[in-house]
C-alpha cells in the first residue's frame, strides 16, 4: 500500500487494482544482468526509484488516465463507432498501441519504444490481467521505467 506521500497517480492505480510491486515485478520478468544492475535486487532498487519518479509527473499521469477512461469507455460502448466486436476482437484497435507507445516514448525515447514491443508481445505480470487499452498504458509505462533503468545504471556503473 502507498504511503501519504506516495505520487498521486500510484494511488489512483492502487485504486485500479495495480501496486508499485506488481509494476517492479512485471519489469523485472524481462530482467536481464546488465553492468551496473548485475543483480535483480539492484534492478528492484532502481526500477522503485524510477516509478517513483516518473509516477509524479504530471504528463504521465494525464496518458495513463486517458488510458482508463478510454478502457471504461470502450468497454461501455461510448466511444463512437467502436463496436464491441471491434474493441474485443482481431484486427482490432491501433489508438491503444499508440497510447503505450507515446508513454514509452516520452519516459525513455527509442529505448522506450522497443522495449514496449518486448512488453506488449509477452504481456507479463500485471499486462495480462489488465484490459486492452490500459494493458498498453501500464506496459508503456513499464517498459520506459525498465529502460530508464538500464540506461541510469549503465551510466553509474565503474568503468574499466
Amino acid at each position: 500500500m502507498s504511503s501519504d506521500n506516495s505520487p498521486p497517480l500510484l494511488k489512483f492505480l492502487e485504486k485500479n487494482g495495480i501496486t508499485l510491486k506488481d509494476l517492479i515485478d512485471t519489469a523485472l520478468e524481462f530482467y536481464v544482468p546488465h553492468p551496473g544492475v548485475e543483480t535483480k535486487e539492484k534492478a528492484e532498487e532502481f526500477l522503485r526509484e524510477e516509478f517513483l519518479d516518473i509516477l509524479s509527473d504530471v504528463n504521465i499521469s494525464t496518458l495513463e488516465i486517458m488510458c482508463f477512461r478510454a478502457q471504461e469507455d470502450a468497454e461501455a460502448g461510448l466511444i463512437p463507432g467502436l463496436t464491441q466486436e471491434r474493441f474485443r476482437g482481431r484486427p482490432g484497435l491501433v489508438a491503444d498501441e499508440l497510447m503505450g507507445l507515446a508513454i514509452a516514448n516520452y519516459i525513455a525515447g527509442v529505448k522506450g519504444i522497443f522495449e514496449f514491443t518486448r512488453f506488449d508481445q509477452a504481456k507479463p505480470g500485471i499486462l495480462k490481467k489488465l484490459g486492452a487499452i490500459t494493458n498498453d498504458g501500464i506496459g508503456g509505462l513499464v517498459a520506459g521505467v525498465s529502460s530508464n533503468m538500464y540506461t541510469r545504471a549503465f551510466r553509474n556503473a565503474p568503468k574499466e
